[in-house]
């Protein structure tokens, strides 16, 4: 009886299984496309900028990694609308968490328009004479009542700082806007690109102003 009962059942399991294959495929493959990864960079002053920086300024400079503000601290493309609702454009990630993100765009403007001894990140093995620390509060795509293209809202609080004495030179921040050319996802990143970068040039220039004055 119980050989039987298996016989019997094998049919109807075998029903079932060609069922759900022919309702859906294989249940273990989505259809989903891979969301699209962007990188943000530094713009760059070229040979001609760098020369114009003057003498080498016997500083180390540790950059630390970037504090994130909730809802941010993640590798999403983060909108806001008007409602104040935070949403993350779909299909879309940056490169990395934010906070590897910005710190290593944080490096990239310091090399391009600092002439320092060396800029180095936090974990580094070149211990920076001076530290800077990075508050990242706004990083997200506004959306107005209209449908127009976003503008992005970059807002980035800093402190700089030595490191033996863990003692505070300045503190200042950069709020930059910049509105996206179109409501599509390249034209928002390059608004990203253009906020990051310009936000990160105010950092260097009081950065480098608070260094003189130490």
């Amino acid at each position: 009886m119980k050989q039987l009962r298996n016989r019997a059942a094998a049919p109807a399991l075998a029903a079932v299984m060609l069922a759900l294959a022919a309702c859906g495929g294989s249940l273990f493959q989505s259809k989903i496309p891979p969301a699209a990864v962007y990188q943000l960079s530094a713009q760059y002053e070229g040979a001609q900028g760098a020369q114009s920086r003057g003498p080498e300024i016997p500083i180390d400079l540790s950059v630390l990694r970037p504090r994130v503000r909730t809802g941010l601290d993640n590798d999403l493309i983060a909108a806001l609308y008007p409602d104040r609702r935070l949403d993350y454009l779909a299909n879309a990630r940056w490169s990395g968490p934010l906070d590897e993100v910005m710190q290593e765009l944080a490096l990239q403007a310091f090399r391009a328009r600092a002439n320092l001894r060396s800029v180095h990140a936090q974990e580094s093995a070149f211990g920076g004479g001076y530290l800077l620390n990075l508050d990242v509060n706004d990083f997200q795509a506004e959306y107005p009542e209209s449908a127009r293209a976003p503008t992005v809202h970059v807002h980035l609080l800093a402190s700089v700082g030595a490191a033996g004495d863990e003692r505070i030179l300045a503190r200042f921040e950069a709020d930059v806007r910049q509105p996206a050319a179109a409501n599509r996802v390249t034209a928002i990143v390059e608004a990203y690109n253009r906020a990051a970068d310009e936000a990160l040039a105010q950092i260097v220039a009081d950065t480098l102003a608070a260094l003189e004055r130490r």
